[in-house]
């Protein structure tokens, strides 16, 4: 079985009693963990999507976050490659979603071994950012840990 659908089967059982909760499902030596503060039958609204694979050889880190900012597409906004620095690499949103003084964004943070996906919200006038929730459907959520595990 393919790791997306893996995942779908097991999230629509899936129904936290506690808040946040945390989900794990391997497939294939992919690990895929989510931290959730709600989980629906066709939804979830997570803090953090991590995929953790085994590292792979012939792509450098720059040139797999260039093909996943182009790939991933099911988020609200479309992503680009902020930086690469050392063993890790940093994409943000392209234009990020402004409502009165917030602007809120997602981040994924790459390293050989995996990715981490955040939503963000920060202001413009320069306070501190914080983590947000933010919602994805199951299928949009098996596209996006399909991407990040290619």
């Amino acid at each position: 079985m393919m790791l997306g659908e893996t995942l779908l089967q097991k999230l629509a059982r899936w129904r936290p009693e506690a808040s946040p909760a945390a989900f794990e499902v391997e497939e294939a030596g992919v690990r895929v963990t989510l931290q959730a503060d709600l989980a629906e039958a066709l939804a979830c609204r997570l803090l953090e999507v991590r995929v953790t694979r085994p590292a792979q050889a012939g792509e450098s880190l720059a040139e797999r976050a260039d093909r996943l900012a182009s790939r991933i597409t099911g988020l609200l906004e479309p992503l680009r490659l902020l930086e690469v620095d050392g063993p890790t690499a940093q994409l943000r949103s392209d234009s990020p979603v402004a409502r009165d003084d917030a602007r809120l964004y997602y981040e994924v943070t790459l390293s050989p071994e995996g990715a981490r996906v955040q939503r963000f919200q920060g202001s413009a006038t320069g306070a501190r950012r914080q983590a947000v929730p933010f919602t994805l459907t199951h299928e949009a959520l098996a596209k996006l840990v399909t991407d990040l595990a290619s």
